[in-house]
């Protein structure tokens, strides 16, 4: 990012009013790269959610994880996301980051009309769902595969068959993730050149204000809301919770991935928090597949921001779109570092904004997801345990001992036996 911003910064001050650096540079070769690594962005977002929520959905085949337990931990964690959306998009509105001036006239967008609350009930469920896919309308997306993976998980070994295929293509896809977030440092060093050339310095201002309020909701999400309802639901002490949590805290931050993170979870809320295995077996992997409590508060603070930017109103209906498209979209975003980008993708189109405006947030996204990482394995230990102490599947002798499972369980030692 920082390269970036300096050669735009030299290049504008000392060819102020070139023409071959704006046909050749900034229109050219930077405006190229750029383009191409958003379009790759947009690529994975409806086979990424596609092939994850019907993994996701169809993993659930065991009657008894259906059940109760199933049921406590989906609805947690669908609370929990709906709260942090709520929080960063009411934040957002008031703190307003975004400044008109970082529209140029290359990202000039109009927003379509809103439909009515009726027309949007109605489209939820798609007719044509290969149509829904072509034209990315990702709630259509969302319903369907929720429907077609409860189908799979009941339908035997057929079932099985249909169901490892998919596993096997969320493997696939994310490997594509992987290449292409690979690439981000060469994307993100031509957005930023191109912005600062197009914008100036003074200008991205705004972008440090989005960067240090999307910190402050994850902090607010981190160290009030969670501890606040382990209290509540629990009756446990929070700042215990949060000591033991550092370790696993350092591993997702350092990570950025959920699922590389998980043996660590699962560690931590077994061996030092009290929570039984039959509980944290379900409810850690599952919540690092579904909980996404920090890339809801980032999507929900840059559709703000994106909002801003290009001048567009959003209605009260649009904002609860964004929190109804992306507590579902969680489901459907994949543990590992830089999906939350796509996911973002998805929720801008939902809402009729321009996609092209992530190219002002993505320079800073790696450190704010290094972060954000770090609240949603906070989010699943917290559901972990009150899930197991609601089951009687919880030991509060363990959770009160600042000793136990504390030897062999040292961050550096986690990260020696990953």
């Amino acid at each position: 990012m920082g390269a970036g911003i300096l050669l735009g910064l030299i290049l504008r001050n000392v060819f102020p009013d070139s023409l071959f650096v704006k046909d050749y540079i900034t229109e050219g070769v930077l405006h190229v790269v750029g383009t191409i690594f958003i379009s790759s962005l947009k690529m994975l977002v409806v086979p990424l959610v596609f092939v994850s929520l019907v993994c996701g959905t169809s993993s659930l085949s065991d009657p008894s994880k259906l059940g109760r337990l199933g049921g406590k931990t989906i609805a947690f964690y669908m609370f929990t996301t709906a709260i942090a959306l709520t929080v960063a998009i009411s934040l957002a509105i008031l703190v307003h980051p975004g400044n008109a001036s970082l529209a140029s006239s290359a990202m000039e967008f109009s927003a379509k009309d809103a439909p009515s609350l009726a027309e949007v009930v109605i489209n939820i469920v798609p007719t044509n769902p290969i149509e829904a896919m072509s034209q990315g309308n990702m709630l259509q997306i969302i319903i369907f595969a929720v429907i077609f993976g409860f189908a799979i998980s009941h339908i035997g070994e057929r079932g099985a068959r249909v169901s490892a295929l998919f596993n096997d293509l969320n493997e696939v896809i994310m490997r594509v993730v992987t290449l292409i977030m690979q690439l981000a440092p060469y994307g993100v060093f031509a957005l930023m050149a191109k912005l600062s050339l197009t914008l100036g310095l003074e200008t991205l201002g705004s972008v440090v204000q989005y960067f240090f309020l999307v910190i402050f909701v994850l902090l607010v999400q981190a160290l009030v809301v969670y501890p606040t309802l382990l209290k509540t639901f629990t009756g446990l002490n929070p700042l215990m919770f949060l000591r033991k949590m550092r370790d696993v805290q350092l591993f997702a931050f350092s990570t950025a991935s959920s699922n590389a993170t998980l043996p660590v979870t699962i560690e931590t809320c077994e061996h030092r928090l009290g929570a039984d295995n039959k509980v944290a077996s379900f409810t850690l992997p599952l919540g690092a597949t579904i909980n996404m409590d920090g890339t809801a508060i980032m999507q929900g603070v840059a559709t703000v921001f994106i909002a801003q930017v290009f001048g567009i109103e959003l209605s009260l209906m649009d904002y609860v779109t964004v929190v109804v498209t992306a507590t579902l979209a969680s489901i459907g975003t994949a543990g590992v570092p830089g999906v939350g980008l796509i996911m973002l993708a998805m929720v801008l189109n939902q809402v009729g904004l321009p996609v092209e405006g992530i190219a002002l947030i993505i320079g800073v996204d790696r450190l704010l997801d290094m972060i954000r990482t770090a609240v949603n394995v906070t989010g699943d230990s917290v559901a972990t345990v009150v899930i197991a102490k609601s089951e009687g599947e919880f030991n509060e002798e363990t959770f009160n001992d600042s000793q136990a499972g504390k030897v062999g369980s040292s961050f550096e030692e986690q990260v020696k036996n990953a």
